[in-house]
């Protein structure tokens, strides 16, 4: 198994159940023209979140991690008229260009892209009365996962769906004694999520055109 046939799959995937979809495609053209990290979701990986919050008819839609807007879009195209996303991002560069791919997508009304580090701003949601969320989707810096699982808990609701990307890292989760501060955080975030009576939850592995990795899937009881 190699990752040419994980990529050269997820090709396939893609031809055959998503339709085209320029927007999407100019969207990443836009996030590499501007120089942004190579590291949204893939396309099935997207449609799989746009799929998981159409699901359970989310209204209201947490991301922690916008980079260039490609998965707030498939998340925001998941909402009905009258939903909303609320999206945090830390680089104000990344925003920019996450905010024009959105208006590119005819989705800037439907999106509330905030500014800075999201461990500042989830407490200003909450003091604004931004909850609960429907579906929160977490993806920003690893080290933060516990952090963000906290607020990801007290922005929900019985019945929240919580997805964490990047939870896997090749395996490399399973080294106890890492001193890689990414694999440190997601290992706490299995022990918190894990322990906690209000959180049913499991991870899949995945492979693909992002390599070997996974995502945690976890509902709010």
């Amino acid at each position: 198994m190699s990752a040419t046939l994980w990529a050269g799959m997820d090709d396939y995937i893609v031809e055959r159940l998503l339709p085209a979809d320029p927007v999407l495609e100019e969207v990443l053209a836009a996030s590499a023209e501007a120089g942004l990290p190579a590291i949204s979701v893939s396309a099935a990986q997207g449609q799989m979140l746009h799929l998981f919050a159409r699901m359970i008819g989310s209204k209201r839609i947490l991301e922690i991690g916008t980079l260039g807007g490609y998965s707030a879009i498939f998340l925001a195209r998941a909402l009905p008229a009258d939903g909303k996303l609320v999206t945090l991002e830390f680089e104000p560069r990344h925003a920019d260009v996450a905010r024009a791919n959105l208006a590119r997508a005819g989705l800037a009304d439907k999106v509330d892209l905030r500014v800075g580090r999201a461990i500042d701003t989830l407490p200003k949601l909450e003091a604004e009365g931004q909850g609960p969320f429907d579906f929160i989707f977490i993806d920003a810096d690893k080290p933060s996962n516990p952090d963000y699982l906290h607020w990801a808990l007290r922005l929900s609701r019985p019945g929240t769906v919580i997805v964490c990307d990047n939870v896997v890292r090749s395996g490399k989760v399973l080294e106890a004694d890492s001193s890689d501060a990414n694999v440190i955080g997601v290992r706490r975030f299995f022990d918190l999520a894990g322990a906690d009576p209000r959180l049913s939850a499991t991870a899949v592995q995945t492979v693909g055109a992002k390599g070997y990795d996974g995502f945690a899937l976890l509902l709010v009881e």
